[in-house]
């Protein structure tokens, strides 16, 4: 299964340019911008994660078949505990997808079991996630051929918009339901 990316922003659901395909999920997504604005993950024109969202790995988790929202949460990986967010990844059940959006600080509290648990996922770029990197990912667990979708930029002072922080990061599209 293919997840097309649109990269245009005007009307529709979640603010993407087309409507969205049958049998498909839209989404659209950012990472925070510094430590005063926060993600953002919308998902069938409605907003999940935004101000509810914190520092660290944001997450909604989406029922691959029928496009419907299953949970979202918040994990501080600046100054909370890594273990919620290990116990959050467990839970997910084959058959989802998974979207996530970093802010401010998303891997200080990061351990190898919260990286393979989102590898697993499908993200590539877990494994060199640093401090104050900016990353956005969708994957999915136990659904077969899937394309995960991820972008990332590294926290670094000589091409950082923001003084401390990369710039946001923004991805949008649609995703088929899942046939397994």
């Amino acid at each position: 299964m293919d997840i097309s990316e649109s990269s245009i922003v005007v009307r529709g659901q979640c603010g993407l340019p087309e409507a969205c395909p049958k049998e498909h999920v839209t989404f659209k997504m950012s990472s925070g911008a510094t430590n005063v604005i926060g993600p953002k993950i919308c998902i069938d024109g409605e907003i999940w994660i935004e101000k509810k969202g914190g520092q660290g790995i944001n997450i909604a988790v989406v029922n691959g078949k029928t496009g419907k929202l299953i949970s979202a949460a918040a994990f501080d990986m600046w100054s909370g505990d890594v273990e919620p967010l290990i116990e959050f990844l467990k839970t997910i059940k084959d058959g989802s997808f998974v979207l996530m959006a970093s802010s401010d600080d998303p891997a200080t509290r990061l351990n190898d079991e919260a990286r393979t648990l989102i590898t697993e996922l499908g993200s590539s770029y877990i494994s060199v996630l640093e401090f104050r990197n900016n990353w956005l990912f969708v994957g999915g667990k136990g659904i077969k051929n899937i394309k995960p979708l991820e972008q990332h930029i590294k926290n670094d002072k000589a091409f950082n918009k923001y003084d401390d922080w990369p710039e946001m990061l923004e991805m949008g599209g649609y995703i088929p339901y899942s046939k397994d």
